[in-house]
């Protein structure tokens, strides 16, 4: 921009780009000499205009970038750049940095004073962007409240573990430690993180949050806080705080910004101190449509087929976090209707849904998978799903309930679809009882999307085009990359999506699991009826441009 269009006024803006009238600016300044109001919010009190217009005609006539400062990432070290009382006044937040160049998140891009007084007190140029007024009100509280709270335990929390005021402060509601772990948590909601990690090093103590499937340092914090920070975890998840030699587990509850959340806790001991992982997962999640889950038209024809049955097993596989529990999720909700009872027997329960009986496993009192499972075969189920089958007595009670006319779905921990059908074998299940009750099984892995914020057109090589897609017969649409943005913390990667497999069971395949064949069989039987490998799966969203070769590459480890 050059300074005859920085120093443009907002009104007059709105009045070129007719979103307002000059009589409409007349009467809202007018208005403003009384009320005190910036000029976008009086104009928004007055409903002559909305904030998202405002922004739209800042971008489109200043070309001043909008970020959303829920799904931002902003390096803690960049927070100490402007000082809270600067940022509290002027309703701003630094979130960028390139050289001499800082990038500051405000309601009011067009305030000069404020801009001027951000350049004289930190020494960089400014670089505005606009933010929504309630998310940068929720940032500045979440960032500047966690320092405050980090400091404010730093002076007044004795590190002395049989201290009363210690005592206190891990118990407290209102204590800085209560504060920082509450704001901690936000924070990880806030840029979607799905699990919160507490590392004790040797001299400090890291905490990363797990984004898109990929971890990240969020925090480093002094190795002073570390036994207090995992103390109130504990406190808050019901564990025993005194036991610091064993592995413990827990979860509860925080309602975040309107969402209820649960949270699973596992504490682990190192040589350096307690590491404690939390699990982030919104109960109240709405399931999606299979559409959603981004099968290719083979895969989804396979799966309904599968789910349509009467009776009979379907498993998904994947390592932990593929995304098994949100395909059978949806899967359930494709079918659950006021004809049948659906009953489930999980660990935990992760998202609640409607019209679905969900029972919760609890090994402290002898509430196993086959236990439970029992027990629903006598509540007159019609499809049952099993969160996951760890054990041959889960196996063989969830086989033969698929077999007496019950439609059971669950998960196995397997690599990829065709090792499942070995692997039940191995667990020691008959091959008769496995080829009579299997119906299908689906494996999936989920790979980062590219970012759509900052995509660009990928070139690829002769050799790339040649391997990976001609030779398979894919038709490349449009190959694209991530060059790296505010909006996805210039990973060039914002979001997942699924990539799937699916051997549906025929005859000739009931046939060859009976005779105890290997995978491999299985597998070359199913390439030769058209199966297509998870890796063939990601090569075809990647020539449709929703992710990279590099990280089909990663997940498939092909």
């Amino acid at each position: 921009m050059n300074q005859k269009q920085q120093r443009k006024r907002l009104g007059d803006l709105l009045v070129e780009a007719q979103v307002i009238s000059d009589e409409d600016l007349m009467l809202a300044l007018a208005e403003q000499k009384r009320t005190g109001y910036r000029l976008g919010d009086q104009l928004a009190h007055m409903n002559l205009v909305s904030e998202q217009r405002i922004i739209e005609v800042l971008e489109f006539q200043l070309g001043i970038p909008h970020v959303n400062l829920y799904k931002q990432k902003i390096e803690p070290n960049l927070i100490n750049a402007i000082s809270e009382d600067l940022a509290r006044r002027y309703q701003v937040l630094p979130i960028q940095r390139d050289g001499n160049r800082l990038m500051v998140a405000m309601v009011d891009p067009l305030d000069y004073f404020a801009l001027d007084d951000l350049r004289l007190s930190t020494g960089f140029e400014i670089q505005p962007a606009i933010a929504r007024r309630a998310e940068l009100k929720l940032a500045i509280n979440r960032y500047y409240g966690m320092q405050k709270s980090i400091d404010q335990m730093m002076k007044d929390v004795p590190t002395d573990e049989n201290d009363e005021a210690y005592l206190e402060a891990q118990q407290s509601d209102d204590s800085p430690v209560a504060k920082m772990v509450n704001q901690l948590i936000s924070q990880a909601i806030g840029v979607g993180a799905s699990d919160v990690h507490i590392d004790p090093l040797e001299h400090e103590t890291l905490i990363r949050f797990r984004v898109d499937g990929v971890l990240r340092t969020e925090k480093k914090v002094p190795k002073s806080m570390q036994n207090i920070l995992v103390s109130r975890i504990k406190i808050m998840s019901k564990l025993n705080i005194a036991e610091k030699r064993l592995p413990q587990d827990g979860r509860f509850r925080m309602d975040i910004d309107l969402r209820n959340i649960d949270l699973r806790v596992a504490c682990l001991p190192t040589i350096y101190g307690e590491k404690v992982v939390m699990r982030l997962l919104d109960t109240g999640n709405v399931t999606l449509g299979i559409e959603q889950l981004g099968f290719s038209k083979g895969n989804e024809a396979n799966f309904q087929k599968m789910i349509q049955s009467a009776y009979g097993i379907l498993l998904v596989t994947g390592p932990t976090g593929s995304g098994k529990s949100t395909t059978l999720y949806t899967a359930l909700h494709e079918v659950n209707t006021d004809e049948v009872n659906i009953i489930t027997v999980e660990d935990p329960v992760e998202y609640q849904l409607k019209g679905v009986n969900q029972v919760q496993v609890n090994s402290l009192i002898g509430m196993t998978f086959a236990r439970g499972l029992r027990s629903i075969l006598r509540q007159d189920p019609d499809i049952i799903m099993v969160g996951e089958i760890r054990d041959t007595e889960t196996a063989e009670i969830a086989l033969r309930s698929a077999l007496t006319g019950h439609l059971v779905l669950s998960t196995l921990h397997t690599n990829d679809a065709a090792s499942a059908i070995s692997r039940l074998i191995d667990m020691g299940l008959e091959p008769f009882l496995v080829s009579s009750a299997l119906l299908g099984v689906v494996g999936q892995r989920l790979v980062r999307r590219v970012c759509s914020s900052c995509t660009k057109p990928y070139q690829l090589t002769l050799e790339e085009e040649e391997e990976l897609f001609l030779s398979r017969g894919l038709k490349i649409d449009s190959v694209v990359k991530g060059e790296g943005c505010s909006a996805c913390n210039s990973t060039g990667y914002k979001g997942r999506m699924a990539i799937h497999e699916t051997v549906l069971i025929d005859d000739h395949l009931r046939d060859m699991i009976t005779q105890k064949l290997p995978s491999s069989a299985y597998l070359k039987y199913a390439q030769q009826k058209g199966f297509q490998s998870m890796f063939e799966d990601g090569l075809k969203k990647v020539s449709e441009g929703g992710t990279t070769i590099e990280e089909v590459y990663r997940v498939t480890m092909e």
